[in-house]
């Protein structure tokens, strides 16, 4: 063992020295990516998702100088920061009551917040806020279903309801305001105003996403109130200066700040669209590109597509990790001959399985523009479009998405051969006969034997008394026998051992025949096993 010791601590320090997750895409096996090398904009972003499960009422953040009381009774920071001009909000929270009388269980009325976002002007004239795109919704109104909705999907101009972070992810892919929202909110000089809020019952999921301009300076925060009758009580929970309870990370600070753990993201982020623009020949070889990357995995490029935070709440992640409510466009300009698929994939982490992405991607190409509901799971190629490439012709093809609040990032964008693709889709169908055929043949769980009756005496209920060390009986003496005579004893006839062509099955737990009594000679069970194996 001493000597495997060295190897072994070579292992751990290579964990330590290298966290990136071992990810793979079969579709791109033995090729390579190439960064898509886009940028950011410079819009600022209000994200509120640290904590995501609230536990009860109270600040979730807050842009406004000052402080805050978390559960522990640490004084907490605010994320301060003043918008003036283009701004966003992504707000993306679960209601897990730490009540469990109010979770609705047996018959009881299931609790509710509700979720309210607040401007604050701290100047001495009105400030206008004109919203231009965005919804809010809960999971009441999008309900989340887990295994609904796979695959690609035509997505048609009513939306299909896949939880309420894709619902609101297609209003803003599609530029629109949801009736629900207000177009025009004013806020006097020195005051504070309820901008819009929405219910969010106990095990409930609601989700923001908002794009606006202002004409003036004004703050933000997030506040989640416990049934509240106005907008008063809302603004009282702001006043109280407690931070809601469920703040999990904030005994991991190191982590986050080691960039151990993400954690959740509470700030401002820079950045509310990504843009990116590549050129490609495909008789080179096929096209793969990296989509919402982070440091754990890049697909060899090294390049992350991590916005920055300009404000941050202690216990947020370092960046933008999830990228959620990011807009990304991104260019293609391919050259090529013959038929083409754009697929989108996840890798298989760590053979983990999870649904990796729902929401709606706009493709654009020479034919126009169609919306696809996709539902993906980790491990999987998706085709998006199918593309016939003329030679000698420059086909531009645009991806569009508004990233939702329901995927994990760390996709991977490809450009293949059909044929590439389709010998992916035999290679699965192989593997999954394969699997089958595994489990058909799979021996049946061998039991332990059937138990002897109690001896005589015993009565049944009553603990049996300690049995000593098991030990091997003595074979008892043989009588002696009178001796024959004139009695010729035949020889022994040779057998012949047959070769086992197969591995012999498993004996069966039941069906033997009754246990026999001890004086039996003990080469009677050997013989029934045989008799049973030639049967």
């Amino acid at each position: 063992m001493r000597h495997l010791l060295p190897v072994l601590l070579g292992v751990a320090a290579a964990q330590v020295i290298c966290p990136a997750v071992q990810a793979q895409v079969a579709l791109m096996a033995g090729q390579a990516a190439q960064p898509l090398q886009g940028r950011f904009n410079s819009v600022p972003v209000l994200h509120s998702n640290q904590p995501e499960e609230v536990w009860g009422p109270g600040i979730l953040v807050s842009t406004a100088p000052g402080s805050a009381v978390a559960e522990t009774g640490e004084t907490l920071a605010n994320a301060s920061y003043t918008f003036n001009g283009e701004f966003g909000l992504h707000a993306h929270h679960k209601y897990a009551p730490s009540d469990a009388r109010r979770l609705g269980v047996a018959g009881g009325r299931r609790g509710q917040l509700t979720l309210a976002v607040i401007a604050i002007n701290p100047g001495d004239r009105e400030v206008t806020l004109r919203f231009e795109q965005g919804a809010v919704k809960n999971s009441f109104e999008a309900p989340y279903l887990a295994n609904n909705l796979m695959g690609v999907i035509p997505q048609g101009r009513r939306p299909w309801n896949t939880g309420p972070g894709a619902a609101t992810a297609v209003q803003m892919l599609r530029g629109s305001l949801d009736r629900n929202m207000p177009e025009t909110v004013r806020i006097p000089a020195r005051s504070r105003v309820v901008v819009v809020s929405t219910d969010l019952p106990a095990r409930g999921i609601a989700n923001a996403l908002l794009k606006g301009r202002s004409d003036g300076p004004f703050q933000m925060a997030v506040v989640a109130a416990q049934e509240p009758s106005g907008p008063e009580d809302m603004l009282r929970v702001l006043d109280e200066g407690r931070l809601a309870p469920g703040r999990t990370y904030l005994s991991r600070l190191d982590e986050i700040r080691d960039r151990r753990v993400f954690s959740r993201v509470a700030g401002v982020a820079i950045g509310d669209a990504y843009q990116a623009s590549l050129r490609h020949d495909l008789r080179a070889g096929a096209l793969h590109v990296p989509l919402t990357t982070t440091s754990r995995h890049t697909f060899g490029t090294n390049e992350l597509q991590v916005n920055e935070l300009a404000s941050r709440m202690v216990d947020s992640s370092l960046d933008n990790v999830g990228t959620y409510g990011v807009r990304f466009d991104v260019d293609l300009q391919l050259k090529g001959e013959g038929t083409y698929d754009l697929v989108l994939s996840h890798p298989t982490l760590m053979g983990r399985q999870f649904t990796a992405y729902r929401g709606t991607i706009g493709v654009t190409t020479p034919r126009g523009y169609e919306e696809l509901h996709v539902g993906l799971r980790s491990g999987q190629s998706l085709s998006l479009s199918s593309l016939n490439l003329q030679p000698g012709v420059v086909t531009p093809v645009r991806i569009s998405l508004v990233y939702p609040a329901d995927a994990t990032p760390g996709h991977l964008l490809s450009v293949v051969p059909s044929q590439q693709l389709l010998a992916l889709r035999q290679q699965e169908q192989l593997q999954a006969e394969a699997r089958e055929v595994m489990t058909r043949q799979a021996p049946p769980p061998v039991s332990a034997p059937p138990q002897p009756a109690a001896p005589a005496g015993v009565a049944q209920g009553f603990p049996e008394a300690p049995t000593a060390p098991s030990v091997r009986p003595r074979p008892a003496p043989r009588p002696a026998q009178r001796p024959v005579l004139n009695k010729t004893v035949p020889a022994a006839r040779p057998t012949t051992a047959r070769p086992l062509q197969t591995p012999p099955p498993v004996l069966p737990s039941v069906g033997w025949p009754p246990t026999a009594p001890a004086m039996i000679d003990p080469s009677r069970p050997y013989q029934l096993m045989r008799n049973w194996f030639g049967r």
